[in-house]
């Protein structure tokens, strides 16, 4: 079945509900109201989308993961991907989390070690939250206030938690220059001054301006408790503390991971989690064909990167009913793209990125990704489940072939008549990205732009595409990559990529280092807005002048063909990770 109802009337239901939070509401978690008791259904196609497939409180059994990208990092201050966010929920906690339920209504913001949502000041600059009674560690320590402030005050320190999200620190500093913890004269390097713990059970946040969006924000890893004692630095993500129902039993990069129960959470305490497999399992592999015959084999459970099956895999599902009906494909949130770099000539002149994006074919483009069953062509940076979002497409992007006229126009408008060389930086184990370079590769070479191919391990991905000085060293005019929103509003999606403010050395996101004073005002206007009707109006502006520079060619509004073992129990999409909701899972043959 398709979802019958629009995206972006999801991102309105969580918008509104944030609006109630910063007006002080005191709405509690979702109690007995668990995935498992929620409205189930039966399997068949796209029956995760807004409903559980196979509700059940089943316990017991090993629910294995498998994945052809490894994590960017355990750690939840370094993280950046979403499959990481989501499998953090098994072994972080937060004061505010994504509820436990499919859809739009896994969007909204629940308390999760706070005991409800925030108190909020009427000037809306302050948040005040009181922590439940008995929170643990795994190791038996409680959890304090200023573990929470800790963990925060960590990503401060660029140097050494670096490749996550930075909104906190944009938010929290306030002219401190607060370099973290580690350098902190503080003695109890506590030294953030916009954050507060009057007592273990209370913490305070002094915004400098109002901000619909920071609850957001605290439901982010980079939100999370660290305990001070047990915190390593840059290698915390070898063994991170945990909070949540379950603990690392064993971490191998390039290979799995092992997580167990943390005999130390209190089931009590959780909003949501259910926590019904003894033990999760995180398999790494280099051979993403295997894992897909072991997919449709029913050997294994799911997809951990939740990225789609691979073409051939897709072929054989889609020809067969009965595969077909353990089968996922809605719109995931994402956007896939082509990052156009100004750092790198030509495309410093913005007829030169005209002239890519009227020769891109983007019915090829899209075939590289599996054709339309992976996404749709799309013609602007704003995905169809964020408010602002519209048809806006000034290139003819959905049109689904090259202007090769246009194209040439604009090579001569920038001084390149006859064509240029350049480079596309690619993630070598992202095949789908692969055959995206490929197929931009070759429609370009019909206009005279020569594109070398410079595959590198999605791994060193903060390092690589993610360090501006590496971009402009190894000439990487065209990055190809993909993002989803950090929280479902205009700025979750965008602000990361666009705004001039975000754009770090190493961890970066803003490949085409984007940095206008009018569309960074923007943003802080939207921010300050109660209203989610006026801030998408500014979202939507943003939108249409990132588009009108050229600096983005939109692959497709991404959807993933994921396969569900029929084993699984508690199977939804969440439209807060665009993806299954890890946590809810259990196995139904107790194995």
């Amino acid at each position: 079945m398709k979802r019958n109802r629009t995206l972006a009337a999801a991102a309105l239901v969580a918008a509104l509900a944030l609006t109630t939070a910063a007006c002080g509401g005191s709405k509690g978690g979702s109690g007995g109201d668990k995935a498992g008791a929620t409205k189930g259904g039966a399997a068949g196609f796209n029956a995760a989308a807004e409903k559980v497939v196979n509700p059940s409180d089943k316990k017991g059994g090993t629910l294995n993961l498998w994945s052809s990208t490894d994590v960017d990092s355990l750690d939840p201050g370094r993280a950046y991907y979403a499959s990481v966010w989501n499998y953090e929920r098994f072994y972080t906690r937060t004061l505010l989390a994504y509820d436990g339920k499919p859809g739009k209504e896994g969007l909204e913001l629940v308390p999760d070690l706070a005991t409800a949502k925030p108190e909020v000041s009427a000037d809306g600059k302050t948040y005040t939250f009181k922590l439940k009674p008995g929170l643990k560690f795994e190791d038996g320590s409680v959890i304090t206030s200023k573990d929470i402030k800790y963990g925060i005050e960590r990503i401060f320190a660029q140097d050494v938690v670096s490749g996550g999200p930075t909104y906190l620190i944009n938010e929290l500093d306030q002219g401190q220059d607060y370099k973290g913890p580690y350098t902190d004269s503080d003695p109890n390097k506590l030294g953030l001054k916009s954050v507060q713990t009057p007592d273990d059970t209370t913490i305070v946040f002094t915004l400098a301006k109002p901000n619909s969006t920071f609850p957001y924000l605290l439901a982010m890893g980079s939100a999370a408790p660290v305990p001070q004692k047990l915190d390593t630095g840059a290698t915390y993500g070898s063994k991170p503390v945990s909070s949540g129902p379950y603990k690392f039993k064993s971490v191998e990069p390039g290979k799995g991971y092992e997580l167990v129960r943390n005999e130390n959470w209190d089931p009590a305490s959780d909003p949501f989690r259910k926590a019904l497999p003894d033990v999760v399992k995180l398999t790494i592999t280099t051979n993403a064909d295997d894992m897909d015959s072991r997919l449709l084999a029913n050997t294994i459970d799911l997809d951990w990167a939740q990225t789609g099956l691979s073409q051939a895999a897709q072929v054989k599902v889609l020809q067969d009913q009965a595969l077909k009906a353990n089968t996922d494909d809605p719109y995931n949130g994402f956007i896939r793209y082509v990052s156009i770099a100004p750092s790198v000539a030509p495309f410093d002149n913005v007829h030169c990125r005209n002239a890519v994006l009227y020769a891109a074919d983007t019915t090829a483009l899209q075939t590289s990704r599996g054709g339309s069953v992976s996404g749709s062509v799309y013609g602007s940076m704003l995905p169809p489940n964020i408010l602002g979002s519209d048809d806006y497409d000034p290139f003819g992007l959905t049109k689904g072939k090259p202007n090769v006229a246009k194209a040439k126009e604009e090579l001569a408008a920038c001084g390149k008549p006859d064509g240029f060389s350049t480079t596309i930086a690619v993630r070598g184990n992202k095949a789908k990205e692969v055959n995206s370079a490929v197929a931009l590769q070759n429609a370009l070479k019909a206009v005279g732009i020569t594109v070398t191919v410079d595959q590198y391990d999605g791994k060193l991905i903060s390092s690589v595409i993610g360090s501006p000085d590496v971009v402009k060293t190894k000439g990487y005019g065209l990055i190809v990559m993909g993002w989803g929103a950090d929280y479902p509003t205009g700025s979750g999606f965008l602000q990361p990529l666009v705004d001039g403010r975000f754009i770090t050395q190493n961890g970066n996101n803003n490949y085409s280092e984007i940095n206008d004073p009018e569309i960074n005002g923007w943003f802080d206007q939207a921010a300050q807005e109660a209203d989610p009707a006026k801030a998408a109006d500014l979202y939507k502006k943003i939108n249409h002048k990132v588009v009108d520079g050229a600096y983005y060619l939109p692959i497709v509004a991404d959807k993933a063909l994921n396969w569900r073992n029929p084993r699984l129990t508690n199977v939804y999409i969440t439209d807060a990770f665009g993806e299954v909701d890890f946590q809810a899972l259990g196995v139904s043959d107790g194995k």
